[in-house]
C-alpha cells in the first residue's frame, strides 16, 4: 500500500451503507466528500464523533460536504446504529478491510495494556476531484465537525 499524502488521489472504493446501497467514489466525483473511518459502532468516543457530525449535518449540507462514516462493523450493526443515534448519512461496512487497509487506517492499537489490530480514527477530506485535500490523523471526536468545516473554507 503506498503512503497515502494530500494532493494524492483518494483510493477507489466500492462498499453496502447501513442500508444495503453500494457506494463508491466515483459517486462523489464533482464534490466534496468527508470520509471519517471510526473503530466500532456504538462505543463512546465513535458514538460522540457520530453525533457532533450528525449535528453539524445542516453546516456540511451547506458548504456541499457529503459524509461517509466507514468502520469494519457489519451492515446489521451500521443498521442499529444510525437508527438508535438518528444519523443522517451513510455508514459503510468494510468487513472485509479493503477500505481501512487502503487508507492506511488499519493497524496495530494500544488499549489498557492490550495491543491488537484495529481501525484508527482518522478521516480523509477529499476535493471534488478526487484528490486528499486534508488528512486527519489525530481526530479529536467532539472538534471533529467543526475543524472540517473550517478548514474546507480555507482550502
Amino acid at each position: 500500500m503506498a503512503q497515502l499524502k494530500e494532493g494524492s488521489k483518494a483510493p477507489a472504493f466500492n462498499l453496502p451503507d447501513q442500508s444495503g446501497t453500494n457506494h463508491s467514489l466515483k459517486d462523489y466525483v464533482g464534490k466534496w466528500l468527508l470520509i471519517y473511518f471510526y473503530p466500532k459502532d456504538d462505543t463512546p468516543g465513535c458514538t460522540t464523533e457520530a453525533c457532533t457530525i450528525r449535528d453539524s449535518f445542516t453546516d456540511f449540507k451547506k458548504s456541499k460536504i457529503a459524509i461517509l462514516g466507514v468502520s469494519t462493523d457489519s451492515i446489521t450493526s451500521h443498521e442499529k446504529f444510525a437508527r438508535k443515534y438518528q444519523l443522517p448519512f451513510p455508514l459503510l461496512a468494510d468487513t472485509d478491510k479493503k477500505m481501512v487497509e487502503a487508507y492506511g487506517v488499519w493497524g496495530e492499537k494500544k488499549f489498557m495494556g492490550r495491543t491488537y489490530m484495529g481501525t484508527r480514527r482518522m478521516s480523509f477530506l477529499i476535493n471534488p476531484e478526487g484528490k486528499i485535500a486534508k488528512m486527519y490523523s489525530e481526530v479529536k471526536p467532539k472538534e471533529h465537525a467543526d475543524q472540517v468545516l473550517a478548514d474546507q473554507k480555507s482550502i
